[in-house]
């Protein structure tokens, strides 16, 4: 009983924290709507398809990178440690990563707990003798990990290039949030999409099937299910933008007539033309994925590519603080 009244409470406050963001960002100057908010349960199985189409290189090229480096890595990671992963989904690369390092317990966090469930209880039949422990939070916001790994080890494993969907202030306060969180002496293994041509990167977020279309747009029917939303999905389009000056996939939900809705009762209108910002991804270089995590706190002490250099992979480690500049 006392799990399932917990339960409800999050769901509770994650419909609350949704709604927030949402009337938030739609009344913005520049309308957005955070990427978290694309993870519902429908949306996290949309995005799992992705993963698998031919044009998206991201899942692809880091899983078969992980695969090439994991006894390096393993050989790096302490006996006995606690893995905890931030956005879990799916969790299609964490095996990998278990079977090397063994550790005593795994803990997958995400926004979606349906979907959470789901990957938990089949990581739990693979792993038998392994403590899995779900958490369902949103993992920009404060949280708690499992008294059961207050005194293990840490590795927080944060792969996917998810840092990408943040702005770089905002991403270097997601790493300080990661700091705190997992304590000084700490790892963090995260993997980083990188710059590459243009026509490559639309193409991987604007596939040809339409699944990223449905996935952005599922925003919208998400809205509508769950804040009495009256947006009429006709109205907007998905389209994938380059920002060179900002190094970025932009995904906009864009309005194709001049429309008006209303969300939770609040009024909303738009002009043809005129979009909602659904996502960013950010793509690093080298040197901009090393100051990226020494703001937030994590000194890179490891690094690994793929032979074409499209992705990396960095195990970072939370030293003490040093009181020399």
């Amino acid at each position: 009983m006392a799990d399932s009244v917990a339960d409800r409470k999050t769901a509770a406050e994650q419909l609350d924290s949704f709604r927030d963001d949402v009337l938030a960002g739609l009344a913005e100057p520049i309308p957005a709507v955070p990427a978290r908010c694309l993870y519902d349960h429908q949306g996290s199985q949309l995005f799992d398809r992705i993963t698998r189409l031919p044009a998206y290189y991201p899942t692809r090229t880091e899983t078969a990178l992980l695969e090439s480096i994991i006894d390096e890595v393993a050989a790096r990671i302490p006996k006995g440690a606690a893995v905890v992963e931030f956005g879990a989904g799916s969790a299609t690369k964490t095996p990998t990563l278990l079977r090397a390092i063994a550790p005593a317990a795994y803990v997958p966090i995400d926004i979606s707990g349906a979907y959470l469930s789901e990957s938990a209880a089949q990581l739990d039949a693979d792993f038998p003798e392994l403590r899995v422990l779900p958490v369902v939070a949103d993992f920009v916001h404060p949280f708690k990990l499992p008294d059961a790994v207050a005194r293990l080890p840490k590795l927080g494993f944060f792969p996917g290039s998810t840092i990408g969907n943040f702005v770089p202030r905002s991403a270097t306060d997601l790493l300080r949030h990661f700091r705190e969180l997992l304590g000084t002496g700490a790892q963090l293994l995260i993997g980083m999409d990188r710059v590459k041509p243009v026509e490559r990167l639309i193409a991987a977020y604007d596939d040809r099937d339409g699944i990223t279309a449905r996935f952005n747009l599922n925003l919208l029917e998400r809205i509508n299910r769950e804040l009495e939303g009256t947006i009429p999905l006709d109205a907007f389009r998905h389209e994938a933008r380059w920002n060179d000056i900002l190094s970025r996939i932009e995904m906009h939900l864009v309005a194709v007539r001049d429309v008006e809705f209303t969300v939770c009762g609040r009024p909303f209108a738009f002009q043809a033309g005129s979009s909602i910002h659904s996502e960013n991804s950010h793509k690093y270089e080298r040197r901009g994925a090393r100051v990226l995590l020494l703001a937030g706190g994590w000194t890179p002490i490891a690094e690994w590519s793929d032979p074409a250099g499209d992705w990396a992979i960095v195990l970072a480690e939370a030293q003490p603080n040093r009181f020399a500049p």
